[in-house]
């Protein structure tokens, strides 16, 4: 499975991103020293098998390991667990003391055994099962790019307050975004964060709408702004650049327009460069740092690397929950709404027992199965995460979208490879349409495309209440979605035999939760 919750249109192991440039304008952008967080760095920054002898085997030849050590919450707790983290063999990165979660590296393959066993220690993991200098080769994100008879095609058909390329939107009209954008664009008090592998902001569908001070690069577990290193370099995946432009690409007359082209969109990049993968440690960071920094939505189009799902059961994956459940608990309470992406595995998440045979993901996979009831995908299945499911092109969901009732909250487009044919007007590619790095756009499809499609609508709810708790949004984001009742049989292959079942009513159900998300209700105040 994709650790990006996004599907891939190019060759499996192609890291070139293809896209077209417009010819448009390219604004630079000024480096900001890193700002002020709650989080205090260091002087120097039931399985076959389980997670734990998994990170043993990894660290017994003496390299370091990365780990999340989780203490009650406070700078006296944190201080006395830093004690016990020195004696244990371990050495820390940085403590997040508003949330008790503490990065530590070590060496020492008993590290995480030894920890547990200090007091005060709630819990305490490795958060991967790769040395920290291994390097996994690995398959980034591409697209089909946006090819240039397209881009023509598209602006001579744009009408008056289109921009150019918006006629390939299909996904606008599907929410009523095009309509909704008629009485609100978003407000510029309202900012959401893409936990991705960063944003360029220099994209003139960007660039209008960032905000430099709410984005941080968080990898390893430590905010920095300096040197813009929120944003991708060349030849990092530009997934989470697509995620921006689906949010907030600026209604400016060129170029794409986004669900809420009127808020600001920060970046926190939490995917490392090499291996693509998004590590428990970034992820933290990158929900505190939004947390702190007054972001209004953060959206995740990921799983946290490198489990697709954490069992509670397992002493070192417990500990990833508890970190991420920590930080997501954290942002919400500081009045942040969280959406991210159910995952394409076309997998039923409410069953009792899902066969898990790509984890870990860093090291070799090891086959196993897991119970729901204890398993969760980070961070899509944490409580008070808004989870979302894709529709394709026909308004039904999408062949590789995960579902499950009770999980899936609420449906959004993120497109697939059939074509989109909307009345009276040519076909368009059914995929979805956005932003690449270097001033380009191109197509993707997956729950990752969707996510940012919610994200943009709880975006344009806190606009237009903005004094609004998190909870209310979440709230008003259900009343107003749109019912879609159950698609069975459903047959995702085209084969004759159904291959997932929709339970449940009209109203809520396990394809769709609520049902698709509604701009228009979402700008009525």
């Amino acid at each position: 499975m994709n650790r990006f919750h996004s599907t891939s249109t190019a060759l499996p192991r192609s890291r070139k991103a293809l896209a077209l440039p417009l010819g448009l304008a390219v604004v630079s952008a000024v480096a900001f020293l890193p700002g002020s967080a709650s989080a205090r760095p260091a002087a120097l920054p039931d399985a076959p098998a389980s997670a734990t002898a998994l990170s043993k085997a990894a660290a017994a030849d003496g390299e370091s390991l990365s780990y999340v050590v989780n203490v009650r919450p406070g700078k006296a707790s944190a201080r006395f667990a830093e004690r016990a983290i020195a004696k244990a063999g371990g050495k820390v990165v940085i403590a997040y003391d508003r949330i008790g979660v503490i990065v530590v590296h070590s060496a020492d393959p008993d590290f995480a055994k030894k920890i547990r066993e200090a007091r005060g220690v709630q819990s305490a993991g490795a958060t991967r099962t790769a040395p920290l200098s291994a390097q996994a080769d690995d398959a980034l994100e591409s697209e089909r790019p946006l090819t240039a008879a397209e881009a023509r095609a598209a602006a001579g058909k744009a009408s008056a307050g289109q921009d150019e390329l918006e006629p390939l939107q299909w996904d606008l009209p599907a929410m009523k975004a095009d309509k909704a954008h008629k009485i609100s664009l978003g407000s510029r008090h309202v900012t959401v964060g893409v936990l991705d592998s960063g944003v360029d902001d220099t994209h003139p569908d960007i660039a209008p709408n960032f905000d430099r001070r709410a984005s941080a690069s968080c990898l390893g577990g430590v905010p920095v702004q300096k040197g813009d290193a929120w944003r991708p370099v060349t030849g990092e995946s530009d997934h989470g650049m697509h995620v921006a432009g689906t949010i907030a690409a600026a209604k400016n007359g060129t170029g794409i327009t986004g669900v809420a082209p009127g808020v600001k969109v920060a970046s926190l990049k939490v995917a490392e460069p090499a291996t693509g993968m998004y590590y428990t440690e970034a992820v933290v960071c990158g929900f505190v740092w939004a947390a702190d920094h007054g972001v209004d939505v953060t959206n995740s189009s990921y799983y946290t690397d490198p489990w697709l799902f954490n069992c509670t059961t397992d002493p070192d994956q417990k500990a990833l929950v508890d970190a991420v459940g920590r930080a997501t608990a954290y942002a919400e309470r500081k009045g942040a709404v969280n959406v991210a992406a159910a995952g394409n595995a076309r997998t039923d998440l409410a069953q009792e027992e899902i066969l898990d045979d790509s984890s870990p993901d860093d090291t070799t996979p090891v086959p196993r199965t897991v119970r729901t009831r204890d398993c969760l995908d980070l961070p899509s299945q944490l409580p008070g995460v808004v989870t979302v499911s894709a529709t394709g092109a026909k308004g039904i969901k999408a062949s590789y979208s995960n579902y499950g009732k009770g999980v899936i909250d609420i449906a959004s487009p993120g497109g697939d490879s059939t074509k989109y044919q909307a009345p009276d007007a040519p076909a368009v590619d059914g995929r979805i349409l956005s932003t690449l790095p270097g001033g380009k756009f191109g197509y993707k499809a997956g729950t990752s495309m969707a996510s940012p499609h919610a994200a943009g609508v709880v975006a344009l709810l806190k606009s237009a209440h903005p004094y609004a708790s998190a909870s209310r949004i979440k709230a008003l984001l259900y009343r107003q979605a749109d019912a879609i009742a159950c698609t069975d049989p459903y047959d995702i292959d085209g084969d004759g035999k159904v291959d997932a079942v929709c339970e449940g009513g009209r109203n809520n159900n396990g394809f769709y939760g609520v049902g698709m998300t509604d701009a228009l209700d979402a700008v009525r105040k």
